[in-house]
């Protein structure tokens, strides 16, 4: 205890270096890693200059909590941001950051649904000061929040029960949120794939090109049919290493097609892909197949493999559907991940999305505390961390 006390305190902390603390959760498997304490106010005005300033001025410290040997290549970190442009006039009651192993992404639907459970749960006002403005709603036992991503304001909506004069989020209950305004961007896109990137299992379909779809939902996806990359049931199982390899050639080749991401009215710094989702061929029925579950793949940032569902991916199918004639207002969907389909995080691992009006989409999920940490740098080796 003693030696965890001093870590704590920064006893072991190098020159220069501060203890970060964070909150871990996970949403059906894949982590969130909340930062609640010493990381540096950020410069700005706005919540995408104060985005700037992070990457600019501060990402040894991503990079620390991000990498080896304190986090690994699929982390992901949430900075929470009190004050905003948009907490300033009311509209939102805190901003956030969302990073991983490359950078910082500008919406994370499994990282909202773990923060809404947080920002009921936390007591800490200098963690939240405006947690005192979060009301209780005695009628349907929840709390609704507002929070500011890069990409917008999400508003989510907690299951909480009253403890005495507390009121604490249910775990038991699927948290839910709004997304940003989600659309198709491109529908039954050809790619050109060149000889000398074309992956095995497309030479083996004897395929040349690859038709995609481009969906945004807080940021663009590609979203691609398992059998137009070659695959086969990737439901009943797939090897990652091969389909890390052909999504990672096609993002390349799309992303390079800037014009795609332009034109959507989105600020600059929002217009990029972000990941490729791999779906069944499930996907392109009427209905998506309901609350069977529709199972996706999806690699993001720097080919981190989503182990949930993909909140913000969620929204882009789920707008994509709509915008295809496949999915009315209110049909609910499951949407499975490749460890929510075979059992191993149950049910509480499956996502659950539906067109609302607006051209918005409601997602719902479960999250779960794992641990409290405290981060210090004690050597130069490990500072800026490492992935192998």
């Amino acid at each position: 205890m003693d030696v965890f006390v001093n870590i704590s305190s920064g006893v072991y902390s190098t020159a220069g270096s501060t203890v970060i603390k964070t909150v871990e959760m996970h949403t059906g498997g894949e982590p969130t890693r909340i930062v609640i304490g010493g990381y540096p106010t950020l410069e700005g005005e706005t919540l995408l200059e104060k985005r700037t300033c992070a990457r600019e001025k501060h990402d040894e410290i991503r990079q620390t909590l991000m990498r080896e040997p304190r986090g690994h290549q699929e982390m992901y970190g949430a900075i929470l941001v009190p004050e905003t442009e948009r907490t300033r006039i009311g509209e939102a009651d805190i901003g956030v950051l969302f990073c991983h192993n490359e950078g910082y992404s500008t919406m994370c639907g499994h990282a909202t649904i773990a923060l809404g459970r947080f920002l009921v749960d936390t007591e800490d006002e200098d963690v939240f000061p405006r947690r005192q403005e979060v009301q209780f709603h005695e009628d349907t036992r929840e709390c609704r929040l507002r929070l500011h991503a890069p990409c917008g304001v999400v508003n989510i909506v907690v299951p909480s029960v009253r403890q005495g004069d507390k009121v604490r989020s249910d775990p038991e209950r699927e948290v839910r949120f709004v997304s940003v305004e989600s659309f198709a961007a491109a529908v039954n896109l050809v790619i050109e794939v060149p000889e000398e990137v074309r992956w095995p299992e497309l030479r083996a379909a004897g395929k040349d090109a690859v038709k995609i779809d481009v969906a945004y939902g807080g940021a663009f996806y590609v979203v691609v049919q398992e059998k137009e990359l070659g695959f086969e049931r990737i439901r009943a199982g797939v090897n990652v290493r091969r389909l890390d390899a052909a999504t990672a050639a096609l993002k390349q080749l799309v992303g390079a097609q800037k014009e795609v991401f332009r034109g959507h009215g989105l600020a600059s710094d929002l217009e990029y892909l972000y990941g490729v989702i791999v779906v069944d061929e499930g996907e392109n029925r009427p209905g998506l197949g309901g609350m069977e579950g529709r199972v996706g793949a999806c690699f993001f940032a720097n080919q981190q493999l989503d182990r949930s569902p993909t909140g913000s991916g969620v929204s882009a199918r789920v707008a994509l559907a709509r915008a295809k004639g496949l999915l009315g207002d209110g049909e609910r969907v499951r949407f499975d991940s490749l460890l929510s389909v075979d059992g191993r995080s149950g049910a509480a691992g499956a996502f659950v999305g539906s067109a609302v009006m607006e051209n918005r989409v409601l997602v719902e999920g479960q999250a779960f505390y794992t641990g409290a940490c405290a981060f210090v740098v004690e050597d130069a080796f490990s500072r800026g961390g490492f992935l192998l």
